[in-house]
């Protein structure tokens, strides 16, 4: 499962009657460029992403203990971190002559390799250090991959040319998108060697972005007409439609363990669904941050919330910690306004 680590629960809401969630921002700051994005949370406020450098480079960061890290490029140019989890084990990809997918643990990184061509990428991990992506085939189709002990597999697509994986839960239950035979993507499920789409909002395409441990699965997916796509929640064999904030294009892009809590983005706002509502995360900042959250894209159990937005005119990571949270969270997240 993609950004849901932690162990406790929290619920966005008080108790009925109450004043709605409010959260304090952490700048995470960048590796001495102007801008860097968070990707994903790990274990007590870990956070990954990618940040341009004083040299005009983009490099993975790890933030934790209330610092940005520096994780190099591993021998090549540039490199991005996209998941982490519990053990803090990182994954991501950089660039040598071609993009390579990579898992870190304990400072050591390793090459997952590719499925044929000199091009793969990791898009998440699961707590088992089993990772998934993208990778070139050897006729240079781009087809999801699962990495586990050792060893990539071709996850194969829905009849169409590629596919992609982004999302992984603990069960090895797999979402992405995949082209079918008519040359449409759709969002799909992975599980036990099969691929199955999970169709759409009425339109023609749609994408799995994560999954959690209960199966549910969070995306975008297009509605009639195709001149819409919304953020949905795949649940018990439905796909729901959670836009809520007006947006022509929305996209939810990480689930809690529980299924309560889900992050993402609707038009240029970042946005938090629960309790059956979609919220603007901006409304529930402090006023006068100087904070423009644009897309949220990661979410623990604790309300954790990373992701990005704009700060003083340059795009910032960040991290926002719920007012309830414990007092650990809220040393390693106050406010930056």
């Amino acid at each position: 499962m993609r950004r849901a680590f932690s162990i406790f629960a929290l619920s966005i809401l008080a108790a009925a009657g109450s004043i709605a969630q409010t959260y304090s921002i952490t700048d995470l700051g960048t590796l001495g460029g102007p801008s860097s994005e968070a990707h994903d949370i790990g274990s007590l406020g870990q956070v990954v992403g990618v940040s341009k450098t004083a040299d005009d480079s983009y490099h993975a960061f790890l933030y934790s203990g209330r610092a940005m890290h520096d994780l190099g490029t591993f021998g090549g140019n540039q490199s991005t971190a996209t998941a982490i989890n519990a053990s803090s084990q990182i994954a991501g990809y950089y660039y040598d002559q071609g993009y390579k997918a990579f898992l870190w643990t304990n400072g050591k990184e390793v090459e997952l390799g590719n499925l044929g061509a000199n091009y793969s990428a990791a898009w998440a991990l699961n707590g088992s250090g089993q990772v998934v992506g993208d990778s070139k085939t050897a006729r240079f189709d781009n087809h999801a991959f699962l990495y586990s002990n050792g060893t990539i597999r071709d996850l194969g697509t829905l009849g169409g040319a590629d596919s992609t994986a982004l999302g992984i839960n603990s069960s090895a239950q797999i979402t992405g998108y995949a082209y079918n035979a008519s040359g449409d993507f759709l969002a799909f499920l992975w599980q036990n060697g099969t691929m199955t789409s999970l169709g759409t909002l009425g339109g023609d395409w749609s994408k799995g972005f994560d999954i959690n441990d209960g199966g549910q699965i969070v995306g975008q997916a297009y509605t009639t007409g195709n001149i819409k796509a919304h953020a949905f929640l795949y649940s018990a064999g439905k796909m729901i439609d959670i836009e809520g904030l007006g947006g022509t294009f929305s996209a939810a892009l990480a689930i809690n363990s529980s299924g309560t809590q889900i992050v993402g983005y609707s038009g240029d706002r970042a946005f938090l669904y629960s309790a059956g509502k979609m919220r603007d995360l901006n409304s529930m900042i402090p006023a006068g941050s100087g904070w423009s959250l644009t897309t949220a894209t990661a979410i623990d159990d604790t309300g954790l919330i990373a992701g990005y937005g704009f700060f003083r005119g340059e795009e910032h990571a960040l991290l926002l910690t719920p007012s309830g949270g414990t007092p650990s969270h809220r040393r390693r997240a106050s406010s930056s306004s």
